[in-house]
C-alpha cells in the first residue's frame, strides 16, 4: 500500500482548488474569517479521508473484485457471471462516495426527494446496464450501435421527466464513475471477455476484438444511472409530486445563501459526524454482505488474505467518513457561498462581475482536470494505445479546454437561464456521429473516460458553487445548476474521439507512404 502516493495524489487534486478559493475569498467575493477556515479545515480532511479510503479500497476492496471475476470467470456460467455482475453493479454503487455526495445535494434543493431511494434507483440502473454492457461482449454486438440505441432511448425519457430531474439525471451518469466503481466494472470486463474467448474457442483469432472489447463497458454502465433518474422522475410526476417537488427546490434556492452563510464554528464538523457514521455504515453494509457470501461460497481466500481485506473494508469506512464530514461542514458550504457571492453581483451589476463569474468557472475547469489523477492515468493510456502518436500533453491541453469551456458555459446558464438541452443535444449527437467515423477502441475509451474528468472536485466543490450561484441568481438550481458534472463528462466524449480520428488519418498516411 503506498499511501504517500495516494497522499500526493489528493493534494494534487485539491489543494489548487483550495488556492483559488482563499484568494477569492479574500479578495473580490469576501467569504469572513469563520467559513473561510471551515474551508480550510474541511479541506484537509477532504484530503486525509479520500487519501485513506482511496489506500482501503487498494488493499481489501478491488482484490476482492478481481478475485471475483477470476473465479466467476472460471466457472464458465454466463448466467452466473451476469447475475453476480449486476448485485457487484448495485453494491458497489451504493458505496461510491461520488453518488452519496451527488445525492445529499440532490435533496438538498428538492425535499420531495428521498435520498436512498435516489440512490438505490442509480445503483440498479448501473447494475442493469453493465449486465447489457457484458452481453455486448459476449455477443459481439459494436459498441458504437449500442451506444446511440441507449442514448436516444434514455433521451426520450429524458423528455418525458419533469425538468427538475434533467439535469441531475445526466449528472448522475457521470458521477457514478467514481474510484469504487469504474476498477470492478472493468475487471468484470476483463472476465467477461475470457469467458467468450474459452466458449468459442477464439482466443487467437479474436485478439484485436477482444482489445477493442476491453475498453466500453463503463461507457454503457454510465447510460443506467441516468435512465434510472429520468424514470425515477416520471415516477414522482405520475405521483403528483412533480408540483411540490417544485415548489420545495424553489425554497431551497431562496434558503440557500443564509443557510451557507449560518454555519460558522467548527463544531459543525461534530455535529455531522454521527450522521456521517450512519450514512457510511448504511452504505457499506450490503458490500461487507457481499464480500462475506463469495468467501464463504465462491473465493474460500485463506486468513491472511482475509484480515487484509477486512483492514481495507476498515481504511474505507473511515476515510469516507472523515472525507464526508469535510465536504459537508466546510468544502461544500464555502463552494456554495462562494458561488453566491459571485452570482448576486454578476446578476445585479453585469459588466466586470459576469467575465468574474465566468472567468473563475473557465479556471476551476481547467485546473480540477489537470489535476484529476485518473486523467493522467487516461492520457498515458491513449498515448500507449496510439503508439505515441497522440501525446499525452495534447491529451489533457485538450481536454483542459473541454471542461473548462464546458464549466464556463455553465456559468452563463446559470446568469442567462437557457436550457440545459441547447448543449447536450448538440453535443452528444456530435459524439455519437464521431463513433461512426472513430476507431472503436478509442469510441470505447472515450465513452469510458466520460466520468474520469468529473471526479470528486467536480460533485462537491463545482456543483455546490453553481448551486450557489443558481440561488444568487434567483433560478431554479435544480433546472440552472444540475447539468455540469453531466457537461464535464461530455467533454472527453467529444476530445478522445477527435484524436481518435486524427489517429487514424495519420494511420492512413503512414500506410500509403
Amino acid at each position: 500500500m503506498n499511501l504517500l502516493q495516494k497522499f500526493k495524489e489528493t493534494l494534487a487534486s485539491v489543494l489548487p482548488i483550495m488556492a483559488i478559493v482563499l484568494v477569492l475569498g479574500l479578495t473580490a467575493a469576501p467569504l469572513g474569517a469563520g467559513l473561510i477556515v471551515r474551508f480550510l479545515v474541511g479541506g484537509v480532511l477532504l484530503i486525509f479521508g479520500l487519501t485513506i479510503f482511496l489506500a482501503g479500497v487498494d488493499i481489501g476492496i478491488l482484490p476482492i473484485g478481481e478475485r471475483s471475476g477470476a473465479a466467476l470467470t472460471a466457472k464458465k456460467s454466463l448466467p452466473l457471471l451476469l447475475g453476480v455482475a449486476f448485485i457487484i453493479g448495485v453494491m458497489v454503487t451504493i458505496a461510491e462516495p461520488d453518488v452519496q455526495v451527488l445525492a445529499g445535494q440532490i435533496q438538498g434543493v428538492s425535499a420531495a426527494v428521498n435520498k436512498w431511494a435516489l440512490i438505490m434507483m442509480i445503483a440498479v440502473g448501473i447494475g442493469l446496464f453493465v449486465v447489457l454492457g457484458l452481453l455486448r461482449t459476449m455477443l459481439s454486438l459494436k459498441l458504437k450501435y449500442l451506444l446511440i440505441v441507449s442514448y436516444i432511448v434514455v433521451f426520450l425519457l429524458a423528455f418525458l421527466c419533469p425538468p427538475e430531474f434533467q439535469g441531475v439525471a445526466f449528472d448522475a451518469g457521470g458521477a457514478t464513475t467514481g474510484p469504487m466503481t469504474v476498477p470492478f466494472i472493468m475487471a468484470l470486463g476483463v472476465g467477461v471477455a475470457a469467458v467468450r474467448s474459452g466458449v468459442n474457442g477464439e482466443g487467437g483469432k479474436q485478439g484485436g476484438t477482444q482489445t477493442d472489447d476491453s475498453f466500453g463497458l463503463t461507457g454503457i454502465a454510465s447510460v443506467g444511472p441516468v435512465a434510472a433518474v429520468c424514470f425515477y422522475g416520471i415516477l414522482l410526476r405520475l405521483g403528483s409530486r412533480g408540483e411540490a417537488a417544485s415548489q420545495a427546490v424553489q425554497e431551497a434556492a431562496a434558503d440557500a445563501p443564509a443557510a451557507a452563510e449560518s454555519f460558522f464554528g467548527l463544531g459543525t464538523f461534530i455535529t455531522l459526524l454521527p450522521e456521517e457514521l450512519y450514512e457510511v455504515s448504511l452504505a457499506l453494509l450490503p458490500l461487507v454482505i457481499m464480500f462475506v457470501a463469495f468467501q464463504l461460497f465462491l473465493l474460500k481466500m485463506p486468513p491472511v488474505q482475509v484480515r487484509r481485506m477486512i483492514k481495507g473494508v476498515a481504511y474505507s469506512f473511515v476515510g469516507l467518513v472523515i472525507f464526508l464530514v469535510g465536504v459537508n461542514g466546510g468544502f461544500m458550504p464555502a463552494g456554495t457561498q462562494l458561488g453566491s457571492l459571485l452570482g448576486a453581483n454578476a446578476s445585479m451589476s453585469g459588466g466586470l462581475w459576469t467575465v468574474l463569474l465566468t472567468g473563475t468557472g473557465v479556471l476551476f475547469g481547467a485546473v480540477v482536470v489537470c489535476a484529476e489523477p485518473a486523467v493522467w492515468v487516461l492520457t498515458e493510456q491513449v498515448e500507449s494505445v496510439s503508439g505515441g502518436t497522440i501525446k499525452r500533453k495534447v491529451m489533457l491541453a485538450a481536454l483542459s479546454a473541454g471542461v473548462a469551456i464546458s464549466i464556463g458555459l455553465s456559468m452563463l446558464r446559470v446568469l442567462y437561464g437557457f436550457s440545459l438541452w441547447c448543449i447536450l443535444l448538440p453535443g452528444y449527437a456530435l459524439a455519437l456521429l464521431m463513433t461512426l467515423w472513430c476507431p472503436p477502441l478509442f469510441v470505447g475509451i472515450a465513452f469510458d473516460s466520460g466520468g474520469v474528468a468529473s471526479g470528486p472536485m467536480t460533485s462537491t466543490f463545482i456543483l455546490s458553487f453553481t448551486l450557489g450561484a443558481a440561488a444568487a441568481c434567483g433560478g431554479n438550481p435544480a433546472t440552472d445548476a444540475f447539468g455540469v458534472i453531466a457537461l464535464v463528462a461530455m467533454t472527453p466524449l467529444i476530445a478522445i474521439q477527435v484524436l481518435g480520428i486524427v489517429f487514424k488519418v495519420k494511420s492512413r498516411k503512414t500506410e500509403e507512404t
